[in-house]
């Protein structure tokens, strides 16, 4: 079973992945240590506007980002309906909404929005095969266990091959229409044991290949792949470096609210 869409290539999948994940999760880091609201909207902006250039058509990208705008809405409204101030804008029973609560709360937003951004634009641009291809070649990650996760990667659709077989098998045999549709653990045992079972037994028969071709003796390799630096890694650092920049210099020199400095 295998799912995909088709999307148009952009310089974004030619940056190196592991260059991108280290500069991504140095995004993140950054991104928890904003307090000024001014900045973090910037920041926000910045995000969003990398995946302009994903190769995803804008309806795709809605479906894919609804997840994380729900969580935009749930996070800053919580924040805002629920926390504490001293200047009171709407108050009716359990809800009080003051000035601090309301700006702590659009901050904890644009926060989970430039993080879900950066986690969407990862995961639209690049391919698990080049990641692991990257991570083992400039980053030293080793062979076994790289090559164990994209196995296990593979595995996933075999394993729901497997799953809807099973379903099909205990349909025809009936087991479902004896048992209680509230006995949870029944369902379960029922479906878990033979899945279980399978993937034991193809774990084993993968582990005893890889240590047949030599994967646990840590020598040097040759790739059929070769993944390494080009001037797209070049545009991609650069992006994070002048844009984050400018919106640092606007959110400072140009704020959209003076007194948004530091919202904790």
């Amino acid at each position: 079973m295998q799912i995909s869409f088709p999307y148009r290539e952009t310089w974004l999948h030619a940056v190196n992945p592991g260059l991108k994940l280290v500069i991504l999760t140095l995004m993140f880091i950054m991104v928890i240590l904003i307090h000024n609201l001014n900045v973090m909207a910037n920041v926000a902006i910045v995000m969003l506007l990398l995946l302009c250039w994903s190769g995803h058509p804008w309806y795709r990208l809605l479906l894919y980002a609804s997840p994380f705008i729900l969580v935009f809405i749930s996070t800053s409204t919580g924040m805002m309906m629920f926390g504490t101030g001293e200047t009171t804008w709407f108050r009716s029973g359990l809800i009080h909404i003051t000035e601090e609560s309301f700006y702590r709360g659009m901050h904890l937003g644009f926060r989970s929005l430039s993080m879900a951004a950066a986690g969407l634009l990862f995961g639209l641009t690049t391919k698990p095969v080049r990641l692991f291809y990257s991570l083992m070649q400039q980053w030293r990650l080793p062979a076994k266990y790289a090559y164990s996760f994209l196995a296990a990667m593979r595995m996933i659709p075999i394993l729901l091959d497997e799953f809807q077989t099973l379903r099909y098998a205990i349909r025809i045999r009936g087991t479902k229409q004896r048992s209680s549709r509230w006995n949870l653990y029944g369902t379960l045992k029922r479906y878990a044991i033979p899945l279980l079972a399978q993937s034991i037994r193809r774990a084993q028969r993968m582990a005893i290949a890889m240590e047949a071709k030599g994967f646990a003796e840590g020598q040097s390799r040759t790739y059929y792949v070769q993944v390494g630096y080009s001037r797209a890694d070049l545009w991609f650092t650069l992006y994070y470096v002048i844009l984050l920049s400018t919106a640092f210099a606007m959110g400072i020199l140009y704020p959209y609210h003076p007194h948004l400095v530091d919202v904790r």
